[in-house]
């Protein structure tokens, strides 16, 4: 009797090591959201668990570890469950697992190694079976940043002038100004300026027509960056009038009439002493031959 319920223990046994044996899960990272991954920004992962057709896995669940550099909002979903072989006939019998997560502001520049986590239980009695594997997300640190400051006023024609420095490590394209509804500046005509693209460490000026007050004024920066992503900068700049004032602007613009004028006068001086040339050596040719 006590060999009969050994050889029966030993069946059962061998029955639940057979059935863990059959479930062969694997799981796969479909889809990385944006890419790369931006630090201190969400990114969006989808993951394809593939080994689901039969019933030998028995309930399966999958989760995505919150450990660095991934970390999860309050209340949000982290663990799939489902009972393996209840796909339907003629539909994919894999699950899709996906999952939102912030990016640690401290993540690495490249790939960051990241856990799933998957476990399954053949039969209710049995022992869970708990698997991991390792991914890569990878992260990059696309974000720039910009340096700008008042160039010059000119009072008389309202004219504002701004120089922008792209001072991070990554080019931008569409860049765009904007002077925001503010007390400190009254902006006459387009609120908006489109500088276009910049390279990092590259400058440039754009100008609005505008009357100003000394202090601080507000900009919105615009701009895409290398992962086609839109972004805003808002910029606080100083203004103080007393710079600009008392430059030489109509002295300068009169000094350069007057640099014409000279150029004119010797360009007409230059035609009449070669017109007066000729005809004194027509007329002492003509003279000759009489």
């Amino acid at each position: 009797m006590k060999w009969f319920l050994f050889v029966g223990f030993v069946f059962v046994l061998s029955l639940s090591f057979v059935s863990a044996a059959d479930c062969e899960i694997t799981a796969t990272l479909l889809n990385q959201d944006p890419y790369p991954a931006v630090p201190g920004e969400y990114v969006k992962l989808v993951f394809q668990i593939d080994g689901l057709d039969t019933t030998d896995c028995g309930e399966v669940t999958v989760e995505l570890v919150e450990e660095f550099p991934v970390s999860f909002d309050p209340n949000q979903t982290r663990v799939v469950q489902i009972n393996s072989g209840t796909f339907t006939s003629d539909f994919q019998s894999f699950l899709i697992a996906p999952y939102r997560v912030r990016v640690s502001e401290e993540a690495l520049e490249g790939d960051n190694p990241i856990e799933l986590k998957y476990t399954f239980q053949p039969a209710a009695d049995g022992a869970p079976t708990e698997l991991s594997r390792e991914f890569q997300l990878n992260v990059q640190n696309v974000k720039t940043d910009f340096e700008i400051s008042v160039k010059d006023y000119n009072k008389a024609t309202r004219m504002l002038l701004f120089e922008i420095l792209n001072v991070g490590e990554h080019d931008v394209e569409a860049l765009t100004v904007e002077i925001p509804r503010q007390h400190r500046v009254e902006v006459k005509g387009p609120s908006r300026n489109i500088v276009g693209s910049l390279d990092a460490n590259e400058d440039t000026t754009f100008s609005f027509e505008a009357i100003p007050e000394d202090g601080e004024l507000e900009l919105k920066i615009l701009y895409t960056d290398e992962t086609n992503v839109r972004r805003t900068i808002t910029k606080k700049v100083s203004y103080d009038g007393s710079y600009f004032e008392g430059l030489v602007r109509d002295e300068q613009g009169s000094s350069t009439g007057r640099w014409v004028v000279v150029v004119l006068v010797l360009v007409g001086l230059f035609w009449w002493w070669r017109r007066r040339r000729m005809r004194v050596h027509g007329h002492s040719h003509g003279h000759k031959h009489s």
